[in-house]
């Protein structure tokens, strides 16, 4: 398959995804008889066509391409397919309306731009498991994010007294909100992993490139341990759990994406 053809397939069909959701977030006559299997259809035949394109960009035969907007990509699929799955378990697909032209949108930057950093394949394996298990955590943090987004949306439209439209595809709020700490936690130990990992496989995790993104991580890392411990010892929920879950995501991706950034992008 050629690249450029598995991008707009890829493209087309999370795009087309999406408007089946906003048609039934709608009420369009042409969704409303369609079930969840079939308005998610799309967005699961886009992700094999988002991983034959992930693969032709990252595998190489001197290793593995973890550049910029290869990396972005990857997280984005990563972030995609949790939410699907999600939506499997609970009624949720409509959170996807956020995450896939998102997904889109990094296909294209993929395909069209360039980055690289190499990971050799007869490296280290440490030094493999922990950018692994680094995307890994991004993604499940960024999906609890979205859920922190939509938690936030649902938060105002109740309190405004408007409690139609989105939100009636939603969850309630407290089980909303019972997924968005389950996310956390979960994200939580990966990142705990991957940093310790870090520790361990990285020879000088404190390097002068490495330094923002090392303390950076560490930050986002003390932020969801509080958010944490405040929500199961001090009852922290609502607009304080979403402040907590935004702010530590935003230092997460700040130390992935803000330094790949400037050593990728504007100083190449």
């Amino acid at each position: 398959m050629n690249i450029i053809f598995a991008a707009l397939t890829a493209t087309t069909l999370y795009l087309l995804c999406t408007l089946g959701l906003l048609l039934r977030l709608r009420q369009s006559p042409a969704s409303k008889n369609l079930g969840k299997a079939t308005l998610l259809a799309p967005g699961f035949l886009a992700l094999i066509a988002h991983a034959f394109i992930l693969y032709s960009t990252m595998i190489n035969s001197v290793g593995i391409n973890f550049g910029f907007y290869s990396s972005l990509s990857l997280i984005s699929a990563s972030i995609t397919l949790l939410i699907l799955i999600s939506a499997i378990r609970h009624p949720i697909e409509i959170i996807s309306i956020l995450i896939m032209p998102v997904a889109a949108l990094m296909i294209i930057l993929d395909t069209l731009q360039s980055t690289s950093h190499i990971i050799a394949t007869g490296g280290s394996d440490g030094l493999l498991f922990h950018i692994m298990t680094s995307i890994i955590a991004y993604s499940i943090l960024g999906l609890a994010a979205a859920y922190a987004i939509v938690l936030s949306i649902q938060n105002s439209l109740l309190h405004s007294h408007q409690p139609g439209g989105f939100i009636r595809f939603l969850p309630p709020l407290k089980t909303m909100e019972a997924l968005l700490f389950e996310t956390i936690t979960i994200g939580f130990i990966c990142l705990s992993i991957a940093l310790a990992s870090g520790l361990i496989f990285l020879d000088n995790i404190f390097a002068q490139h490495l330094v923002h993104k090392t303390v950076l991580s560490i930050i986002a890392w003390i932020v969801f341990g509080i958010l944490l411990f405040g929500h199961q010892f001090i009852g922290w929920r609502g607009r304080t759990a979403i402040r907590w879950t935004l702010g530590g995501f935003f230092s997460l991706m700040l130390a992935y994406f803000g330094s790949k950034f400037v050593l990728e992008v504007l100083l190449t």
